[in-house]
């Protein structure tokens, strides 16, 4: 029986979700960012820490820019890209 790499405390087989290599409680497979509940194999990694994929993961670490998970908002009026403020 291994412990839960979030709470530290056992995790008995009937309980264990395995993600990333490791078991889990169910209700501590969360997103590092937004806290939802993530199942197995069905989220992204990042430094053995779980995220869900959209929109925590993408914005975090894929690529910058416009629609790419950046954090930055554009309004176009007339076709014409402007930043918000």
């Amino acid at each position: 029986m291994s412990n839960c790499p979030k709470c530290d405390k056992p995790v008995y087989f009937a309980e264990r979700k395995t993600s990333i290599g490791k078991d889990w409680h169910g209700c501590c497979l969360r997103c590092e960012k937004c806290n939802k509940t993530l199942n197995p194999g069905s989220h992204a990694e990042h430094e053995g820490k779980p995220y869900c994929n959209k929109p925590c993961y993408a914005a975090l670490f894929g690529p910058g820019g416009f629609g790419r998970g950046g954090t930055e908002s554009y309004v176009y009026t007339n076709n014409v890209k402007t930043k918000k403020v």
